[in-house]
């Protein structure tokens, strides 16, 4: 019998959450046959068969969490005999998972009572190595926490819950505190993957980045006509021609005459970083959570081969099914909230990224042209947030100055194609 050890699947992640199992213990099993679908922080991830053989344990539960290098799931194959299991069986095993192995009836492998014992003697609370450093985040004792794994395990949710539990005195710390309506919650859920993951990231965003926001209105008439006139074009080659691409291009050109935007400041916040590269991210709003991939090379791409990306990018997103490469590496982001409705936004960061654009949606009001006459023009309105610690507000009225004369005047992009 072998076991499955869950691999790397991504830069810095430690642990998933198993989302769905497509095999039971018994299964009989092909090579690269889908076995699990697990979440990370950033995306649906699915594991394949490393060869052919017959699922016979699964270690973690469906709906919790596995740990990386950390047995997955034993199998058997063909040539594998009984002695061969009975010698595995016999030999001195780790349990295959931290917290998740320990916490719930699902789980089908408990450390051994003595080890358990030792742990208590010594007065060291059992929790993994995650359990732990999201202690330290907050500032917390793991003895002030109840455990509710094995052998008074502190899991992951204990500590959330411990989180999210209303402040008591000392005289009253044993009686729930009722909240201040008066009712109790119908459903308490952790966050976890992806939304988990993005609370943190919000709140490390918020608090750590000065937000300098700027608002514009820009008239996207004559945008819209030409993407009018390119649609059918592009729906010939089996793409959509949304607004997307064009916001993306004139990001990139707009770049080209404001590099700091594209920068990044480092953790110290004493270098900046320049990229000639143009990663640009949008915000989707998929199944998972939040999830921004971003389209690689902006400059260097045209019109169409955005629009492709775009398509393949939200498409997975929302299937949560993003490559952890499409995650990486972007320079700049969209939020183009105004596909849902609203007028206007604050972004907030995404870190390290310098800037970031909330699109609201298109109205058609009415204008005045040179002659002073009313017009009927499409309108939209967009809202930058730059980190103020070295883009100041100038600079982020000059680059969106920029970028509006390109969506204004679409025409005039192609003064800047190769």
């Amino acid at each position: 019998m072998s076991d499955f050890l869950l691999p790397d699947i991504g830069e810095g992640i430690v642990e998933c959450e198993v989302v769905e199992w497509r095999v039971a213990e018994g299964d009989t099993i092909e090579e690269d046959q889908p076995i699990v679908e697990v979440m990370t922080d950033k995306a649906l991830v699915e594991i394949t068969a490393p060869e052919a053989g017959t699922v016979t344990t699964l270690y973690v539960a469906q709906g919790k969490i596995a740990k990386v290098h950390a047995p997955l799931y034993a199998y058997q194959t063909a040539g594998q005999t009984n002695n061969d299991t009975a010698a595995t069986e016999q030999a001195p095993s780790v349990p295959p998972s931290s917290d998740a192995m320990a916490s719930d009836e699902g789980s089908l492998s408990q450390p051994p009572k003595s080890q358990a014992v030792t742990s208590a003697s010594s007065g060291k609370v059992p929790a993994s190595p995650a359990v732990r450093r999201l202690v330290r985040e907050h500032s917390l004792a793991l003895s002030e926490i109840s455990g509710s794994g094995k052998d008074g395990r502190v899991l992951k949710e204990d500590v959330l819950a411990h989180l999210n539990a209303p402040a008591v005195s000392n005289q009253t710390a044993s009686v729930a505190v009722p909240s201040s309506t008066g009712l109790a919650p119908s459903k308490v859920e952790p966050l976890r993957g992806v939304r988990a993951v993005m609370a943190k990231r919000m709140v490390e965003a918020a608090s750590s980045i000065p937000h300098f926001h700027y608002g514009e209105e820009i008239d996207v008439t004559e945008l819209l006509a030409l993407r009018e006139r390119l649609k059918p074009q592009v729906e010939a080659k089996g793409e959509r021609l949304t607004l997307m691409p064009f916001f993306m291009k004139a990001m990139a050109l707009a770049v080209a005459e404001t590099p700091i935007i594209n920068a990044q400041l480092n953790s110290e916040a004493n270098e900046l970083s320049y990229y000639d590269q143009c990663n640009i991210g949008m915000a989707v709003d998929s199944k998972a959570g939040l999830l921004v991939p971003n389209v690689k090379g902006v400059e260097g791409l045209t019109l169409f081969e955005i629009a492709k990306e775009v398509g393949r990018l939200t498409n997975a997103a929302r299937e949560g099914r993003v490559e952890q490469a499409d995650l990486k590496g972007g320079t700049i982001s969209i939020s183009n909230i105004g596909a849902l409705g609203g007028t206007y936004a604050a972004p907030i960061i995404n870190a390290p990224e310098a800037a970031i654009v909330a699109i609201g949606k298109t109205q058609w009001l009415p204008r005045f042209d040179e002659h002073g006459a009313v017009q009927r023009r499409a309108i939209l309105t967009v809202t930058w947030a730059g980190d103020h610690r070295f883009i100041d507000g100038g600079t982020i009225a000059r680059f969106c100055n920029a970028w509006k004369g390109f969506l204004e005047a679409p025409e005039s992009m192609l003064l800047h194609l190769a």
